[in-house]
């Protein structure tokens, strides 16, 4: 699609990514937004953590492809090598990274521990060996 203004090229973007065992597929838009999900019946054997993780990282291969497009895109109207084609080609760069390593999975922060209180004496008469803790009040005669 040679030709036309950058900003209708950009708009015009699409581009789609499928995980390995084709079970996601999914579109992203110009502005990487997703605009299609496919899911094969076979996510039903996936557990939730599973599937969600594998969506997210076929989104971020079509966000990756999304951005080369738009490079291609850039160069081709108003140059890759001027200064606005440099910013633009940053931007979907920065914005949307092939990420080769997997983002940390998320983690549940611990419990806080348990409160522990010392058995220390608050009052005079509650020190060991006045009698107290036998079970009579030594003031009590």
């Amino acid at each position: 699609m040679p030709g036309g203004n950058l900003e209708d090229r950009l708009a015009a973007l699409s581009a789609t990514a499928t995980d390995e065992d084709g079970v996601v597929t999914v579109t992203v838009g110009g502005s990487g937004v997703v605009t299609g999900l496919r899911l094969d019946d076979r996510v039903q054997r996936l557990a939730g953590a599973t599937l969600s993780a594998e969506i997210l990282r076929t989104m971020r291969q079509a966000q990756a492809a999304l951005a080369e497009q738009a490079a291609t895109a850039v160069d081709e109207t108003i140059g890759a090598d001027t200064e606005d084609g440099k910013a633009m080609i940053d931007s979907y760069t920065q914005n949307f990274q092939a990420d080769s390593e997997e983002p940390p999975a998320p983690v549940m922060p611990s419990a806080p521990p348990f409160p522990t209180f010392q058995n220390t004496p608050t009052l005079p008469q509650q020190s060991p060996g006045n009698g107290f803790e036998s079970g009579r009040d030594s003031r009590a005669r």
